[in-house]
């Protein structure tokens, strides 16, 4: 049964790191470039940190079968979160609270597919 769940974890992470690569590559498309992947701090983690010139833009990936199952896979703890971890990572920055910043959700469905929403944590 252990081994199954090792699997089954396995399995989950491939897919998350996958889904994240892909999200990666459509904002490179964009003129975005990477800060930091995986991000960790004492609120949490963020997937992705991308830069555009002097904006930060903080990434939350879900993967599920579907879009719309991805968007709502985002409960309103996670989002406190990574809004935590998110002004965390801004006292690192040069203008701290003051950097330009958006907070997107990026969904990947099951066929690869990113869909982008910009500003997704403006419900929060």
């Amino acid at each position: 049964m252990a081994d199954a769940r090792k699997v089954t974890g396995l399995r989950a992470h491939l897919a998350g790191q996958a889904a994240e690569d892909a999200v990666l590559r459509a904002y490179e498309a964009q003129g975005y470039s990477r800060a930091a992947s995986r991000w960790r701090s004492p609120a949490g983690e963020i997937d992705l940190i991308l830069r555009k010139g002097e904006m930060v833009v903080f990434v939350e990936v879900k993967q599920a079968r579907s879009h719309g199952r991805a968007a709502t896979s985002l409960s309103a703890r996670q989002a406190e979160r990574i809004l935590t971890a998110a002004a965390l990572f801004l006292d690192g920055e040069p203008k701290g609270q003051l950097t330009e910043t958006r907070l997107d959700l990026a969904l990947v469905n099951g066929e690869g597919a990113v869909e982008i929403v910009e500003n997704a944590f403006a419900a929060f």
